[in-house]
C-alpha cells in the first residue's frame, strides 16, 4: 500500500464520507479520541467506511470530541481479492487472533463452518466484526471483510459456487512442497476458498466429501501439525503469494 500514513490515528465510521461533511462520534469513539489518545478540537485523524476511500477529518466539539468534520480525501477506495477464509470456530482469544490475521492477509469474506469435531458451536458474530474493523483500522486497510453466520460444513459445501477453487488444508495429506502443489492452478481468475478445519481434524466422511468436490486442491502445510490459528496464517500466506494479489500487478484504485 503506497502512501499509507501509519502515524495518524485511524477510525472506522459507519457513515457516508465526503468533503465538508460532519459525522457524529459515538461515546466509545469520543472516549478513544479524547481520553485515550488525548486529542482535542482541531486535531486531525484519518477515517474510512469501507466504501468511500480514506479521508482526513478534524475533531470538533466543545468539551470533548463530539463529531468529525471531513476535510479531504487521502486515498481512493480499493477492492479486496476474491478470497474467502472458511474455518471451524475457535475459543475467544484464538478466534480473535485468527480473524485479525485473516483480515491482514486480505480476505474479503469470513465463513465459520461447524464440523464433527468443532470445539465451539456458538459464534459471536458482532465480536468477529469488531475484530475485522480493529484490524482494518490498525493496518491501513480500506475495505472490510464480510462476516457470515456459521453454517454446517455440509450446508456450506452444498451452497458454494462450484467454479470457485477450494484449497482444502488437510492435516492427513502427504507432506509435500505446498508451493509446488499450488503451481498447477496459478493464474486462475475465479474466486478462492481456503478451508482450515478444527483442532481435532476432519472426520473421515467429511474428508471424503471434501475430496469429491469439484475444483478442489488438497494442501499439506508441512511436516508439522499446526494449531488452527497458525494454519490460517500459513495457508493464507501461501495462497496470497502463489495465487493471490501479492504477485499481481498493482491495480488502479476505484471510486
Amino acid at each position: 500500500m503506497p502512501d499509507t500514513d501509519f502515524r495518524s490515528p485511524r477510525l472506522y465510521l459507519d457513515a457516508p464520507l465526503a468533503a465538508g461533511g460532519r459525522v457524529p462520534l459515538d461515546r466509545n469513539q469520543g472516549n478513544y479520541l479524547g481520553n485515550v489518545l488525548r486529542l482535542g478540537t482541531g486535531a486531525k485523524v484519518l477515517v474510512f467506511n469501507g466504501r468511500d476511500g480514506e479521508w482526513q477529518a478534524a475533531i470538533a466539539g466543545r468539551k470533548r470530541p463530539e463529531h468529525l468534520d471531513i476535510v479531504a480525501a487521502t486515498r481512493a477506495q480499493d477492492r479486496l481479492p476474491d478470497l474467502h477464509y472458511v474455518f471451524a470456530p475457535l475459543k475467544h482469544a484464538r478466534l480473535d487472533y485468527m480473524i485479525q490475521k485473516a483480515v491482514e492477509m486480505g480476505v474479503c469474506k469470513l465463513q465459520p463452518v461447524l464440523t464433527r469435531f468443532t470445539q465451539v458451536a456458538r459464534v459471536n458474530s458482532e465480536r468477529m466484526r469488531a475484530n475485522v474493523i480493529e484490524a482494518a483500522e490498525q493496518c491501513g486497510i480500506l475495505s472490510l471483510a464480510e462476516v457470515e453466520d456459521p453454517v454446517t460444513l455440509d450446508r456450506w459445501l452444498s451452497a458454494r459456487a462450484a467454479e470457485r477453487l477450494l484449497v482444502f488444508c488437510d492435516e492427513a495429506a502427504s507432506a509435500v512442497n505446498p508451493v509446488a502443489a499450488l503451481e498447477p492452478v496459478r493464474g486462475i481468475t475465479r474466486g478462492i476458498d481456503v478451508l482450515v478445519g478444527p483442532e481435532g481434524g476432519f472426520a473421515e466422511d467429511e474428508r471424503a466429501n471434501l475430496l469429491k468436490q469439484p475444483n478442489t486442491l488438497r494442501l499439506s502445510l508441512g511436516p508439522r501439525i499446526l494449531r488452527a490459528d497458525t494454519a490460517a496464517v500459513a495457508a493464507l500466506a501461501l495462497v496470497q503469494a502463489e495465487l493471490g494479489d501479492w504477485t499481481q500487478p498493482e491495480k488502479q484504485p476505484t471510486r
